[in-house]
């Protein structure tokens, strides 16, 4: 992995650290113009970044949550459960990729494109469609326990 990737990393770990911070604060504070342009100018550099470095995956998620946080920001969209439980999905998808890239020093492929749609819906003032779940996993029974306090009580 290069240096500049390395610092990439390094950066968008504390940018996403301190954007966690600043949702919990707009939680008590939905209104505070100074922390909506804190938290847009975040996602603002995380997604030129993403550009300069091209990763175009990472960049796509960033530049529509960016999106929905302008809206925001600007006052065109009021702070809203639906709009900050997205953002921060879009938040935890663009963790994800992060944590994939520095496992494997290159952005994973696929796409994004539920998340995307979602944000670029909600920013466009059309509904927002619910995430679309996964298939459940079937619960594995954990093995029992061979040791001889478990043999004798069947555990």
């Amino acid at each position: 992995m290069d240096d500049l990737l390395r610092e990439f990393l390094t950066e968008s770990a504390e940018s996403i650290a301190q954007l966690d911070l600043d949702f919990v604060k707009l939680e008590q504070n939905p209104n505070d113009p100074g922390l909506l342009s804190s938290i847009f100018r975040l996602m603002h550099t995380i997604k030129g970044t993403c550009g300069f470095l091209g990763l175009p995956r990472l960049e796509s998620v960033a530049h529509a949550s960016e999106n929905v946080l302008g809206k925001i920001r600007d006052g065109a969209m009021a702070v809203s459960d639906t709009a900050i439980s997205l953002v921060l999905e879009s938040l935890d998808r663009i963790k994800a990729r992060l944590a994939e890239l520095e496992a494997n020093g290159a952005e994973p492929e696929g796409e994004d494109s539920d998340i995307i749609g979602r944000l670029n819906d909600l920013a466009s003032g059309r509904t927002v469609a619910a995430p679309v779940a996964e298939a459940p996993v079937a619960a594995t029974p954990a093995p029992a326990c061979a040791a001889p306090c478990c043999r004798s009580r069947g555990s």
